[in-house]
């Protein structure tokens, strides 16, 4: 391992709009993360297994089409079937303020809703990341 933190961005289930998670894939680049890009639509145990073989640090998911409270702690599941107890996970997305909470103690370490800054993302992935 090179000592850099390794993040996967990925987008679980049927949501086809990946915009915001290029966007923020960038963001991480810049700052100086080794970034994979699962692409569009993926499984929870496509993105665990991606995961394992890609020895990543985070993992960073974006959902918009309504089903974080389902796929996201189903992503969790897999990476913990995975042996993954180690690796954060953050999320986001269009995601109401009310669910965050839920998700949170479903073991996202952050939640990141529209218009938040970029700069915050890569703060949390930062403070609460280390590599191996």
């Amino acid at each position: 391992m090179s000592g850099k933190i390794r993040v996967l961005v990925a987008k679980p289930g049927l949501d086809g709009h990946d915009r915001g998670a290029k966007v923020v894939a960038r963001a991480l680049r810049d700052a100086g993360f080794e970034v994979i890009y699962t692409g569009l639509r993926k499984t929870p145990q496509e993105i665990a297994r991606i995961a394992l073989e890609e020895d990543v640090n985070v993992v960073g998911l974006s959902l918009l089409s309504g089903a974080h409270n389902e796929l996201f702690p189903a992503v969790i599941e897999e990476l913990k079937k995975a042996g993954l107890n180690d690796v954060v996970v953050f999320g986001g997305g269009v995601i109401p303020e009310e669910d965050i909470p839920f998700l949170k103690k479903s073991g996202l370490g952050a939640v990141f809703t529209p218009g938040t800054p970029l700069q915050m993302v890569v703060d949390f992935v930062k403070d609460n990341v280390k590599p191996r």
